[in-house]
Order: C-alpha cells, then structure tokens, then sequence
C-alpha cells in the first residue's frame, strides 16, 4: 500500500473517473453532471480508508475521455485480439480501457509502467475474474503503439 498522498489522490481520481464515465454510458449526462454527481456522492457518502481524489486528474480523465471517445477507440480495437471489440466489452471495462488509453496519450509524464498498473488496479476494484489481465494486456500493447520510446527500456 502506497502511502504518498498524491499517489493516493491520483489513484482515487481513477477509481472517481471510471464510475462517472460508466453513469456517463449508462445515463446519458454530460461529462460535467457526471463530475458534479461524482462531487455530491463524494461528500454524502463515508470514504473510510480512501483518499479524496485529485479533482484536476479526475475533471481531466473525464473530459478528455468523453471527448475524445472515437480517437481512443480505433487502437483499443486494434489492440483487442481475437473476435473482440469496444463494442462488445463490458460497461466498465469500456470505460476502464478508454481512461487507460487516454493517460497514455495525454499524460506523458505519468510512466508507462505506473499508467498500466494503476489501470490494472482499477480492474481489480471492480473484477475478480479474468478482466484485469485483459486490462494489461490491451494496455500494454497500447503503450507500444502509443509510447513507441518507452516500449522495452525499463520505463
């Protein structure tokens, strides 16, 4: 357990994002009801042992996310094997691969070898089965489209 705060902010941020991206999906509201529902939710419920997310990253997974769906999806797609697309995966594992995706594209500064850990992680809050490996694997074969210079130094 990581207890740098940031560290743990930014992890909430994630965790924060997926569920607004999956009520996005399953609702219909726009990015900024999303986030303001987040926000409501946030100080009606009891967050126990979890950090308050980092509200920029949050705002930024979202937005870029929702805005950016179709850009995102072309090498999800082509990262997926088999008879797979976006189409078919499930809600949050949808939204868990386009979040993935979009930090490796907007957020060079976070490493390669964190994104795809803290995206498996994510998996792992809301799947027991085989869906976090999926995770893995489609987001690293996405840092190597999209993070050719990172790909096998260590990063």
């Amino acid at each position: 357990m990581n207890t740098n705060p940031s560290v743990a902010r930014r992890s909430a941020a994630r965790l924060a994002a997926i569920q607004a991206l999956y009520q996005m999906e399953m609702t219909g509201v726009s990015d900024e009801q999303a986030l303001l529902d987040s926000k409501a939710r946030r100080t009606e419920e009891p967050r126990g042992r979890m950090a308050e997310p980092d509200s920029s990253l949050l705002g930024q997974i979202v937005r870029g996310v929702s805005g950016d769906t179709a850009r995102l999806d072309r090498p999800i797609g082509e990262a997926l094997t088999g008879d797979w697309s976006v189409e078919r995966l499930e809600a949050i594992l949808r939204a868990i691969m386009r979040a993935g995706a979009w930090e490796l594209l907007a957020r060079p500064q976070t490493p390669t070898r964190v994104c795809i850990s803290e995206w498996v992680d994510v998996a792992h809050a809301f799947y027991s089965g085989p869906e976090p490996g999926l995770v893995n694997a489609v987001l690293d074969r996405l840092a190597q489209m999209l993070r050719p210079e990172a790909s096998g130094k260590g990063e």
